[in-house]
């Protein structure tokens, strides 16, 4: 946890805004993932790939998928922290992954997001790091993410609902509109 607390300055360090993506994860079933190029964002099925469709953690009261939660974005400086066996633990499914503060003091509810040709919105839903989060990446890096003083860095990342269907791809920016 020490180690874990250390890290927020660098964390926060990260570029503000116009960030390449640097990875894309796509997550077609449970515990699967596939990194790829490009994903496809609708505001209907979220990325239609994806699993939000059909197995959504987050519903609506009539049961629906929660649209605030099609898309998360992991800030690379936390994923380099806590995945640090990457032969034998799986990647941490965020279909975007980029060296961006994803806190709530520079990513504010509500922030619109141009991302190659779409633009999602961060949503008021918090990551708060699932159990898989706690299995794979240990019980001081799932504390560190709902420690009460680290909520507003948004540490495990953003959650995002899809408000324009386009293309995002590896490479492409992340800028704030």
């Amino acid at each position: 946890m020490h180690e874990l607390q250390a890290a927020i300055p660098h964390i926060l360090d990260a570029p503000k805004d116009n960030v390449p993506i640097y990875s894309l994860c796509l997550r077609p079933d449970y515990g699967e993932r596939q990194i790829v190029n490009e994903i496809q964002f609708t505001k209907e099925f979220g990325i239609p790939s994806e699993r939000w469709s059909t197995a959504a953690w987050m519903k609506l009261p009539d049961g629906q998928p929660d649209p605030r939660i099609q898309v998360s974005i992991l800030n690379k400086r936390v994923m380099d922290l806590v995945w640090l066996d990457r032969e034998n633990t799986p990647h941490p499914g965020d279909p975007i992954v980029a060296d961006i503060d994803t806190s709530e003091a520079n990513m504010p509810v509500g922030t619109l997001l141009r991302i190659g040709s779409t633009t999602v919105r961060v949503s008021d839903a918090f990551n708060d790091a699932c159990v898989k989060w706690k299995v794979r990446y240990g019980k001081d890096a799932k504390d560190w993410i709902v420690r009460p003083d680290n909520i507003k860095h948004k540490l495990r990342g953003l959650l995002c609902e899809v408000v324009e269907d386009g293309w995002v791809r590896s490479g492409d920016v992340i800028q704030k509109v």
